[in-house]
């Protein structure tokens, strides 16, 4: 079986969106800044006004490699991409990408079912016309 990330008490409300279907960066209120990894205080100015915010789900491939070598419980994905991901708010994070990834390449996120729990992926954005 696949593992499932183990919230936090900091990261609990960050995965209750992902497991809703929706994506929520942390933002401070006092300096407007998002970040991540969720966490109480903000990272740039430390203040603990910090809400979850929803986030358009857009974003571009900054890197990646193709993992040949699955972690237990993901060898039959073998080999996939795993990539970090500049969201269009500006915090970074990392993710599976699913189909080719192409570096600068516009993201969508979306959400895969795994048991009752939801993970958040990224696949290439179809350029549109």
């Amino acid at each position: 079986m696949k593992p499932l990330p183990l919230p936090t008490p900091d990261t609990a409300a960050f995965f209750a969106a992902i497991d809703a279907g929706e994506l929520k960066v942390p933002r401070c209120s006092a300096c407007g800044r998002f970040f991540l990894y969720p966490r109480a205080y903000c990272p740039f100015c430390t203040s603990d006004q910090v809400t979850l915010e929803p986030a358009s789900g857009r974003g571009s491939l900054e890197s990646y490699v193709v993992n040949h070598r699955p972690a237990p419980g993901f060898e039959e994905d073998a080999p996939y991409v795993l990539g970090v991901v500049r969201l269009a708010e500006g915090p970074t994070l990392f993710a599976e990408i699913a189909g080719d990834p192409v570096v600068d390449g516009d993201l969508e996120a979306f959400f895969e079912p795994r048991s009752d729990r939801n993970v958040l992926k990224f696949r290439m954005r179809k350029a549109a016309g």
